[in-house]
């Protein structure tokens, strides 16, 4: 039973122990060279099948504690690594294996693009004074929007449907109105 409890949702390959998740982790600070939220990491490592969230958190604790990584804020949320954890990765990752290593900077280089596109084309939630949510969608070049859309849905879950479709492709979303609103079938 304690097996399961703490290697639950973990996919076959995937890490089970805790010094190879902290090595990994070292790995990924090493090659990303950005500091990350712990949280995002750990849910990141665990929603997609590479280790446990608990193990996770408790290798993200023991890289603390060890001084292989360290808090860069004082809410202790955002982690970046130090020259003892760049040591760790450069002589200890070739012990995680190639594609569990390729995987996990892929989906941090793709949670990467999404914090970019969150950050750039904001879209807010709010409860709408007659029911149901407005979803205010902004697309911005950096210095001025270029879009700004209130769409009204009846369910918050429809809200976050309308947030997550966006932010796969916010292009995609300007290019159809620009084209229908320039009449233009060029565009689309």
């Amino acid at each position: 039973m304690y097996y399961e409890a703490f290697h639950a949702g973990v996919e076959p390959g995937g890490l089970t122990n805790t010094t190879d998740i902290g090595i990994l982790i070292c790995y990924i600070l090493t090659r990303i060279e950005k500091p990350f939220s712990g949280e995002e990491l750990a849910q990141m490592i665990q929603t997609n099948g590479i280790a446990n969230y608990f193990e996770t958190k408790a290798a993200i604790s023991e890289l603390i504690k060890c001084k292989n990584i360290f808090y860069t804020d004082k809410n202790e949320d955002t982690i970046e690594i130090t020259e003892n954890g760049r040591l760790i990765s450069q002589q200890l990752s070739s012990s995680i294996s190639i594609s569990i290593r390729q995987k996990t900077i892929n989906l941090m280089m793709q949670l990467l693009e999404r914090k970019k596109l969150e950050k750039e084309n904001p879209v807010t939630i709010s409860k709408s004074a007659n029911g149901g949510f407005d979803v205010n969608i902004r697309i911005t070049d950096g210095l001025r929007d270029l879009m700004s859309l209130t769409l009204f849905v009846p369910e918050l879950s429809d809200a976050n449907a309308v947030r997550d479709n966006f932010y796969s492709d916010p292009q995609a979303l300007y290019s159809t109105i620009l084209a229908a609103a320039m009449k233009d079938d060029k565009l689309k």
